[in-house]
């Protein structure tokens, strides 16, 4: 039901592009999410956005170089991914909300797409 692309290597400081398409059932009236996980490490929110696209919510870490946007014609939502670091580096995970707002707690998505590999490394 979701299926997400755009991962990839990438130098420190360059740029990627993730999206995640989603069936229409599962997320026009909600929100969605981007979520990531490194090795040894919990998953952790990275940003999220309301089921109109009005709303954005970001993650300290990447506030300011990640951009969530979504286009609920196409029922796809992008995570672009600015100025890259190391720490970065993680399976990317995008996930639909059980509710309308978009949220930073994992318990709060429904259905989540099978993650894409980001390595930022020189």
């Amino acid at each position: 039901q979701l299926q997400a692309s755009g991962g990839g290597l990438v130098q420190p400081g360059g740029s990627l592009r993730l999206s995640c398409a989603a069936s229409r059932r599962t997320s026009s009236n909600n929100g969605m999410g981007w979520f990531r996980q490194a090795p040894g490490k919990e998953r952790e929110f990275v940003a999220a956005i309301n089921w109109r696209g009005e709303s954005t919510y970001y993650s300290g870490s990447v506030k300011g170089r990640f951009t969530i946007s979504r286009d609920r014609a196409k029922n796809t939502v992008s995570l672009q991914m600015n100025n890259l670091k190391p720490e970065d580096t993680a399976v990317y995970y995008c996930a639909v909300s059980r509710y309308a707002t978009g949220s930073s707690q994992v318990s709060h998505y429904a259905y989540w797409g099978q993650g894409t590999q980001v390595t930022v490394s020189s």
